[in-house]
């Protein structure tokens, strides 16, 4: 295929090639005053997002990024510090880093501390948005083990039979390795993450009802009252109060491993990645298979697994049954193949970045 598409009036999208995308958010970065590896890490971040259709967490949110590093929100050279440890946990300050950079040292670390006592787990604090939780998690099935990765946010989310935003959309990942491709869980603890309403907003489309609450407690389908004072709804939609419980107290338990053991804040305190002191924490845990059974054995375990539940009975409505993580890895190969499909609207927004920074543009306009 050709480097790129022209973006033209007629056309929502342009695919892009994972490379040029790539290539340029890691311009930008560098050109803002991101060293050349970390720059490289949230590109790789953010770039995997699209590859696995999570628009709500790619490039898009590179404005952000950008905004932040020149506030001043964003240290781009963070002195990242082992505060606590001991030979399966450590405690770690992210000097207000970059999210990515931060989480993929503390990840790192805890994968290091399983390989040799059988469990990791390390806490970061005060560091930044971190992206998809699932390239964390991810970090450790590649390395044979299970990976589990959270991390609180910025208040977006009502509790359950309240209207006002108190907790974050804290998703939580789950990857352990197979055979084949691995089990990835990656979910936010609300309804929907914020990006996905922000993906609404660029295309000037109504919400789905039960999404969230303008700021009176009324279900809306309106994304502009949700921006404007109302809130997301935990996970498990509308039930008897506003939300459900279930995602309520996932987004609690997040609070609690991540802002509250750490010595650091929850959702309700937690900042924007443009503001100074925003306060992130992020949670890794990584599990060695090899000291509860051998790696080999687990994944033919998983294997095995995955293989009678897809072949267990279907509802008559569906042809199959996916597994967690499977759609994402099949929309990473087809764009990978294709090239990512960016928005006009990221595009122009993505351009605009790139002549402002030096990087040029990523897609040229015309007709």
């Amino acid at each position: 295929m050709n480097s790129y598409e022209k973006l033209s009036p007629d056309k929502d999208y342009v695919r892009v090639p994972k490379e040029r995308l790539f290539s340029f958010v890691v311009r930008v970065l560098e050109n803002i005053g991101v060293p050349e590896g970390d720059a490289e890490i949230v590109a790789d971040n953010l770039v995997m997002a699209d590859l696995r259709g999570v628009e709500s967490h790619g490039v898009q949110r590179l404005k952000r990024y950008v905004k932040g590093i020149k506030s001043g929100g964003v240290n781009v050279h963070p002195r990242i510090r082992i505060l606590r440890e001991g030979p399966s946990y450590a405690l770690v300050d992210g000097d207000e880093g970059l999210g990515q950079v931060v989480g993929r040292f503390a990840m790192g670390l805890a994968i290091e501390k399983a390989e040799r006592s059988g469990i990791g787990v390390v806490i970061a604090r005060n560091s930044n948005h971190y992206g998809i939780a699932g390239y964390y998690s991810l970090m450790a099935a590649e390395r044979d083990m299970i990976g589990i990765s959270m991390t609180n946010s910025r208040p977006l989310v009502a509790p359950t039979g309240g209207v006002e935003r108190f907790l974050g959309t804290n998703p939580i990942s789950i990857a352990a390795p197979t055979h084949g491709r691995p089990f990835l869980l990656d979910m936010a603890t609300s309804i929907v993450p914020i990006g996905k309403l922000e993906v609404y907003r660029r295309k000037g489309k109504p919400i789905p009802e039960g999404w969230a609450i303008n700021e009176r407690g009324e279900v809306t389908t309106n994304v502009r009252e949700v921006f404007s004072g109302g809130a997301l709804l935990p996970l498990g939609g509308l039930g008897e109060l506003l939300g459900g419980h279930k995602g309520y107290g996932l987004s609690l338990m997040v609070d609690v491993l991540t802002g509250v053991l750490s010595g650091g804040t929850w959702s309700r305190h937690v900042g924007n990645t443009e503001e100074k002191g925003s306060e992130v924490d992020h949670f890794f845990m990584a599990i060695n298979t090899g000291n509860f059974t051998p790696p080999e054995e687990f994944k033919s375990r998983m294997d095995a697994m995955i293989s009678e539940l897809k072949a267990s009975k279907k509802h008559p409505h569906f042809k199959r049954i996916w597994v967690h993580g499977e759609k994402g890895f099949l929309t990473m190969e087809t764009r990978l193949r294709l090239g990512i499909p960016i928005y006009a609207g990221v595009i122009r927004e993505l351009n605009q970045i790139g002549e402002e920074t030096g990087a040029g543009r990523l897609v040229e306009e015309g007709d």
